[in-house]
């Protein structure tokens, strides 16, 4: 059997749920659209979505692909991995995380949110960049629904769409400006985005950092629950990172 059958093979192989690797079921499924590959490295448009799709088992040829794709000393958002990055990539930041899945979630919509569209970006990001909610770029619209509260004709509550497994529906980019922190807009935003999911006939899932337990319990409260932990990790390619066909 040939290098190239055994990487087929395995990565044929079923994996035991969607959400073990999300980015890669989401750009191996409903998002397959905005995939860039190379190899069997998957991956979002750089102002898209910052997460790399690795296979579940990575080798040494997944990395060099990954490398090419991203180029010499360019930042790489990982994942769900199941190993570390080889050891000459220098390892810039990691996270412990939460997944956490619908398991009685009162969703319901709410008549004050908003659709929210490429017109409605230059305020998300800006409301981004005053709450830091996590990635959020120009073009993270188009991954979903994204819904809005506004005050005054100012945005000044987001929640919306991220990853899409098959079945399941990320929902990101929670946020609420601090002058209007503690009326619980954002848990009326998530409610009505879960809505939305459930609609479609889909399940709601989220991430949260491991450390922000404030967050954790209000979606715990919601009627989430944890379903594993993970780790996110930024990592830098080496500045020269020969291929493992050695070209």
């Amino acid at each position: 059997m040939t290098q190239n059958d055994t990487r087929s093979r395995t990565d044929a192989l079923p994996r035991l749920h969607p959400l073990d690797n999300p980015a890669r079921s989401s750009l191996t499924g409903p998002h397959a659209h905005f995939a860039e590959s190379r190899g069997r490295v998957l991956r979002y448009p750089v102002d898209v979505s910052p997460w790399i799709a690795l296979p579940d088992a990575p080798d040494a040829q997944d990395w060099a692909d990954l490398a090419a794709l991203a180029g010499p000393g360019g930042s790489v958002a990982l994942a769900a991995l199941q190993a570390p990055p080889p050891r000459d990539w220098e390892i810039v930041f990691r996270g412990a995380g939460v997944q956490l899945v619908d398991a009685a979630v009162d969703a319901a919509p709410d008549p004050e949110a908003v659709p929210l569209g490429p017109r409605d970006v230059p305020e998300m990001l800006d409301l981004v960049a005053r709450t830091r909610p996590g990635p959020f770029l120009p073009r993270t619209v188009e991954l979903g629904t994204y819904l809005g509260i506004r005050r005054g004709g100012a945005l000044v509550a987001m929640a919306g769409e991220r990853l899409h497994p098959p079945g399941w529906t990320e929902i990101s980019g929670v946020c609420t400006d601090e002058s209007v922190r503690g009326q619980g807009l954002a848990s009326r935003l998530v409610l009505a985005v879960a809505h939305g999911i459930r609609e479609r006939g889909e399940t709601p899932f989220l991430h949260a950092s491991a450390s922000n337990t404030g967050a954790i319990r209000l979606y715990e409260s919601l009627g989430f629950r944890l379903r594993r932990r993970t780790e996110f990790l930024s990592a830098l390619v080496p500045a020269t990172f020969p291929t493992a066909h050695g070209t």
